[in-house]
């Protein structure tokens, strides 16, 4: 293995000043969390009603500029819903990147539809707005204002874009063709919570979006999620179905549809209002630790993966694109020996069993980048 990767790994131990073993992203709590789950139980409002849920989710559509927040209790449960509120149905369609973690396409498989893999760029690491183009132009049609795809005769209900690792992919680009060809944009903003694209934040450009607050997320409640969107009507909705669908009454439990157990916890809503607090000071920390990152590569002739033209990246998680996968290999190996958690991005979920026999675009770029990449610690530095 290279010098330079071996020191590397030093370079990253000094950087967290800890002999320690270094996971890849662990979350940081202070007395601020502790004050508000103390209140949290005090009031006995522990489960989904409670002053918490609300105030998360006003605070967060402030954040981010997003007109409505439902708060839900993962990620996936906000993307399903999200999803089906933009018109995904059984035995439809939906556009997304193979180069994902699989909560997106497990949210579109609860939909009973299929997704169609199309590549990503290797700037973005995000759906290329190309390789779209090229299949909507290829392979789709528009019948009585909705889009088909031409051989298979199956709605194209969605198309869903991830933000991979925290750096918004060209968003603009994929909403102008989503809205050419009138398929609603769903964007799996995941992992962009405090990331913009020309300003403006990740997650408020398509129709809806959702958020995830997993253990490992840049702000945490153990889990949850959310919905942004700017309609109201489907702000409504998702609240109503993300919460068992019960008809407002004081004491009766009438339910008017098919509903879901989607709901956060006051108890999380809580602990995630401590964090938004420090939410700022956290990206402020991770993008420094990228600054860091991106000296020593460029100093050492290793790629560093840095945020995209006309974007802020929150840096979730960083990455290094090594020459091959042996060397990608070689480098996991050593570092993980060493204590310090590396690993490479997910396998790319057109090759996994359940979705092999799915439309898939060329996938160059995907197959390029999981051959090479590896993602390095980036927790907020201490």
């Amino acid at each position: 293995m290279k010098p330079e990767l071996i020191q590397f790994v030093s370079t990253i131990r000094e950087m967290y000043n800890t002999q320690d073993f270094i996971p890849l992203h662990e979350p940081r709590f202070s007395a601020r969390e502790k004050e508000l789950i103390a209140d949290c139980i005090d009031s006995t409002f522990v489960s989904s009603v409670g002053k918490f849920v609300d105030q998360f989710e006003q605070q967060i559509a402030a954040y981010t500029g997003a007109k409505y927040a439902i708060a839900t209790v993962n990620g996936t449960s906000a993307l399903h819903v999200s999803l089906l509120l933009a018109g995904v149905e059984k035995e439809t369609e939906v556009i997304t990147q193979s180069l994902s973690f699989i909560a997106t396409c497990n949210a579109i498989s609860y939909c009973n539809a299929a997704p169609v893999f199309v590549d990503v760029d290797k700037s973005t690491l995000g759906l290329s707005p190309d390789s779209l183009k090229n299949f909507l132009e290829t392979h789709a049609e528009l019948k009585d204002g909705q889009c088909f795809n031409k051989q298979t005769q199956k709605r194209i209900s969605a198309c869903v874009p991830m933000h991979t690792f925290g750096h918004v992919c060209k968003i603009d680009q994929i909403k102008t063709i989503c809205d050419q060809w009138n398929i609603p944009l769903v964007e799996d903003a995941a992992e962009s919570l405090g990331s913009l694209y020309q300003g403006q934040h990740a997650g408020t450009f398509g129709l809806l979006s959702a958020v995830s607050f997993n253990g490992n997320k840049i702000i945490t409640a153990g889990g949850g999620g959310v919905i942004l969107t700017n309609d109201e009507t489907l702000a409504k909705q998702a609240k109503h179905m993300t919460t068992t669908a019960k008809v407002p009454h004081k004491w009766a439990f009438n339910h008017d549809m098919i509903g879901f157990n989607y709901r956060m916890p006051n108890l999380n809503a809580a602990l995630l209002c401590a964090q938004l607090e420090r939410l700022d000071g956290f990206i402020k920390n991770k993008r420094d630790t990228a600054k860091q990152y991106q000296a020593f590569c460029n100093k050492n002739q290793l790629d560093f993966i840095s945020e995209p033209e006309h974007a802020q990246s929150n840096y979730w998680l960083n990455a290094v694109l090594l020459e091959n996968k042996t060397e990608q290999e070689s480098f996991l190996e050593y570092a993980n020996e060493q204590g310090v958690m590396t690993r490479p991005v997910w396998t790319l979920l057109s090759e996994l069993p359940m979705f092999k026999v799915c439309f898939a675009m060329p996938l160059d770029n995907s197959t390029w980048l999981a051959d090479r990449l590896v993602n390095i610690p980036s927790s907020v530095r201490v």
